[in-house]
Parts: C-alpha cells; structure tokens; sequence
C-alpha cells in the first residue's frame, strides 16, 4: 500500500479498507484536523439541505442558517458534555488529564447530548426567527442523518471507533495512533505499526444514518405524516441501528447491568421518540396534515391591508403571525433536486 499526504491510495485489488496514517495538516502554526473537517461539512450540508426544504414550504431563505447560529454550538457543547460524563475516565480518572476536555479535536462528542442541547438552541433560534419548532425539526432530521454519516469519517482519520477482529473483504486496517499528534506510530524503520484489522463500525454506522435518512423522505412521500413526525421516526430510528453497532464496539466504555451506556440510552430514545409519534399524531387535527393547505383567512375590512399581503411582505417575526409560521412548513420535501 502506497499513501499520499497520509491518505492511502487505491489499490487494484484491496481485501481490506485501509486507514489514513495522518489525521492533521499544518498551514504554518495552524493544525488542520480531519476530524473537524468532517464534522464542519456535515454541518454545511445539513444547513444547506434543511434551508432548502424549509423555503420550499414557504420560509425565507437563509432561516436554517440563522436558526442553527444557535443550534451548532449548543450541539456542539451537548454533545462533549455527554461524552464527559459517560466517559470520565480519560479525563478526570486516575492518570487522566483534565484538560483534555477541551480538545474536542481528538473526537468525542456524543450524539444524545448534541441532540438534547441542540435542540435547545434549535428552539431559542425558531422562537427569534418565527418558525415552530416542528417545522425546523422535520426539516433537519434527513441532513442531520447526513452530517452524522459525514461525521463518522472523523474517527476513521482517528483510527477510532472499530468494531472486533475480522477477517471479511471490508475489514478495516487500523494503525496503532497517537492521538495527541494526530499520526500512527511507527517503527524503528518508520513504517506504521499496524494494529490488526477489525469490522468498521464508523462505516456501517454511516450506511445506516444515509439509508435511515432515505427511509425518511419515502416516509413524507407516501404517508401522511403529522408535523413533527418526521423528527419522531428519526429520534425512533437512529437507535435501533446505533444499538446493533454499540454492540460491534471495541473501545472502552462504562456498562450498566453488562450493556454499554449508551446501549441503555438508546433504548431510552427509542421510547422517546416513540411517544413523540404518538403524541404528534394525536395532535394533528382530523383530516389534515403538515402538507395539507391551510384555511384562506377572512377577507379584510375596507381599507385594511390583508393579512397574508402583511404577512408576505414581514414574515412571521412575532407572536400574531404564528400561523404563518405554521404553514412554512415544508409541503414537498423530497430531498435536494
């Protein structure tokens, strides 16, 4: 095997997937690391994807970008809180550095908590900006799906995130790392040391977030869904195959009762999400749905403007146009054309 730049080639015949030796560039002083690359563009395509169904229900353009100014960096905080407290050992256990609980860098974040905090500042965001919280939800649960899929490369430049050995076709070749340097080890002679070769549990857990994404927009295609719903069947889904691969994982964690934590967590959000699809749908009045077109409102007064003229020309920027807000709800939400 041949590497460039630290990213092995191709090669014509490969009975394995081979990792990357290196995980961070430098610009001068400055560290380029792969994995905030990956998790930086799935940001980009997740903001870009969900403006996009957001307009298509009728809301002004840029909205996702101005919502998730809050969301990225409540998620982001969510989700290294989570990894802290299910995983304390390497920072505040014995031998541990507490300091490196800052270095995010390194990889680290947990999904649940960047989902929780998230959606914490998803909903301070939809409250400044005039859109209800279901529509914002339903409309970033695909790209959300995405950039979690994109994310996971992250560990893969890590060298992280590896299930047991194998030895079938798709085995991945792990390299012993550094993680401080962001490199694998090497010999005296200066060839990597390799660790073995393992399931690549980042990868199957990529396909199922990409597969559970398409899942959803057939979901909006050929059901009825009630507003809210969509993030309810991601919120369901995603653990059903974050299970099976918690499974697979070979990295230190706590157990509870002999299952991984965040096993028992995600059982716990299934549920949650559970309850979110039946109460949305509880909640939808008979007949309608997210899709379905609202009432025309009254016509006006003699010499009042219409409302609807107001609200196109405004928006729905305060309380008295939540209405509005509710029929910018994506109505044709297939995906980016």
């Amino acid at each position: 095997m041949t590497a460039l730049s630290g990213i092995p080639a191709a090669a014509s015949v490969a009975t394995y997937i081979p990792s990357p030796t290196q995980a961070v560039w430098y610009l001068g002083p400055i560290p380029i690391r792969a994995y905030a690359l990956c998790i930086l563009a799935g940001i980009v395509v997740a903001v870009w994807w969900t403006d996009r169904r957001l307009v298509a229900g009728g809301a002004r353009k840029g909205v996702a970008l101005d919502i998730s100014a809050w969301a990225v960096p409540f998620g982001i905080v969510g989700g290294r809180i989570y990894h802290l407290i299910t995983t304390p050992q390497p920072y505040f256990g014995p031998g541990g550095h507490p300091m490196d609980a800052f270095a995010i860098w390194n990889g680290g974040l947990g999904i649940w908590g960047a989902v929780a905090l998230g959606a914490l500042g998803v909903w301070i965001g939809c409250r400044r900006h005039g859109v209800t919280f279901t529509a914002f939800a339903d409309a970033a649960a695909p790209g959300l799906l995405v950039a979690q899929a994109m994310g996971r490369f992250g560990n893969y430049f890590n060298n992280e995130i590896y299930g047991g050995p194998t030895t079938l076709p798709w085995r991945l070749k792990v390299y012993e790392w550094d993680q401080a340097l962001g490199h694998a080890v090497t010999d005296a002679s200066g060839d990597p040391i390799v660790l073995g070769y393992f399931h690549p549990t980042f990868l199957y857990e990529s396909i199922w977030c990409l597969l559970l994404a398409a899942g959803l927009i057939w979901l909006e295609r050929h059901l009825r869904l009630a507003a809210g719903q969509t993030f309810a069947a991601y919120v369901m889904g995603y653990p059903v195959g974050r299970i099976v691969i918690e499974n697979m994982r070979s990295d230190a964690a706590n157990h509870i009762l002999g299952q991984r934590v965040n096993t028992w967590v995600s059982i716990l959000v299934f549920l949650i999400g559970l309850l979110l699809w039946i109460k949305f749908g509880r909640a939808a009045p008979r007949g309608r749905h997210r899709d379905a077109p609202t009432a025309a409102p009254p016509a006006p007064a003699r010499g009042e403007k219409p409302g609807g003229a107001d609200r196109a020309e405004h928006g729905a920027d305060s309380a008295e146009h939540e209405g509005a807000a509710d029929t910018a709800q994506p109505a044709d939400r297939d995906g980016p054309a």
